[in-house]
């Protein structure tokens, strides 16, 4: 039995059921339910203003829900809050240390907050862990993105957290640091440590174990990557030749079409009703012979285009149920 294993076995680190949050007449978090078991990582995907920050500070104590129950590491989220702090390490969208102290410095006075007995030597340790030792004298300021990211990270695994909660983390961050990140964060989950972490690319939406897609506070979709890519239930085709932009503006509205989404030398057509859309294709490419249509997989980069699209669509009178694995 491997550590993710071991670790489920002592149940869920969220467990959240039907969390609502208001700011004045915005309903900003509507009946979101999630489950994030321990050693997992989950993704947490959706446009700006989707309400995926103020989930992630719900579930961390720092906003307390309108409605709804749940737990974080076993502590209620409304009446344990304070336990809950002491228990995650939260990252946030902006880097939030303090630019004039060192990295040590900086280490040692989150150690401080926190109270710990053994500061120094879990100071060394973070330093070691995330490859800052050599940087320990640097001043924060100076460091690149890449390099702050990991000073945030050793900031949040100082107090031995068993969930991390990471909003948008790599974002401006450069390609390199943001693997040797995410090849961090899959070593945490081996430890048996939960992740929930926020973010826009689909490539690191890809790497995670489960995903759910927000849009306008409500959760479309939740489950592995392939349960969502079938719960979408799309067809999709790569057209090749010809001018695409032009081509995709001829397209829209066409029996069968969803959407159109330009990748590369292609132009991707997707649609839910197989049959038509393939219909559709069929009359262009006799039409136009020199287009080529080819049968390609449904990506999960094309299922939240689609969701995204969908939920723009009925922003102003959402009357879905969420789909949910």
């Amino acid at each position: 039995m491997n550590a993710r294993d071991v670790a489920a076995t002592a149940g869920p680190a969220i467990d959240v059921d039907r969390l609502n949050k208001h700011f004045g007449d915005h309903h900003v978090v509507k009946d979101v339910s999630l489950r994030v078991q321990r050693g997992e990582i989950f993704g947490f995907l959706g446009p700006n203003g989707s309400g995926k920050t103020t989930c992630i500070r719900m579930l961390c104590g720092l906003l307390t829900p309108d409605s709804g129950t749940g737990t974080c590491l076993g502590a209620d989220i409304v009446k344990e809050s304070a336990r809950i702090k002491r228990q995650v390490g939260y990252m946030t969208q902006r880097f939030s240390y303090w630019e004039d102290l060192t990295i040590r410095e900086n280490l040692d006075f989150v150690g401080r907050l926190y109270q710990m007995r053994n500061r120094a030597e879990a100071v060394d340790r973070a330093l070691e862990d995330l490859g800052l030792a050599a940087r320990a004298n640097q001043l924060a300021g100076t460091l690149s993105g890449g390099w702050k990211q990991r000073l945030a990270l050793a900031a949040c695994l100082l107090h031995e957290p068993q969930l991390l909660l990471l909003d948008e983390p790599t974002a401006g961050v450069d390609p390199s640091a943001r693997r040797d990140f995410w090849e961090e964060l899959h070593r945490l989950a081996a430890r048996g440590i939960a992740v929930l972490v926020s973010t826009h690319y689909m490539d690191e939406a890809e790497r995670c174990h489960k995903l759910a897609y927000i849009a306008w506070g409500e959760l479309l979709a939740q489950g592995t990557a392939r349960e969502i890519v079938e719960s979408v239930g799309l067809s999709t085709w790569a057209l090749y030749g010809g001018n695409l932009v032009e081509l995709g503006e001829r397209l829209r509205g066409a029996p069968g079409l969803a959407q159109t989404v330009a990748f590369g030398t292609a132009l991707h057509v997707s649609g839910p009703d197989q049959a038509v859309l393939s219909a559709t294709l069929a009359r262009l490419a006799q039409a136009e012979p020199a287009l080529r249509v080819e049968r390609i997989d449904t990506k999960l980069e094309h299922a939240f285009i689609y969701l995204m699209n969908r939920a723009s669509a009925n922003e102003a009178a959402p009357s879905r149920a969420p789909i949910s694995r």
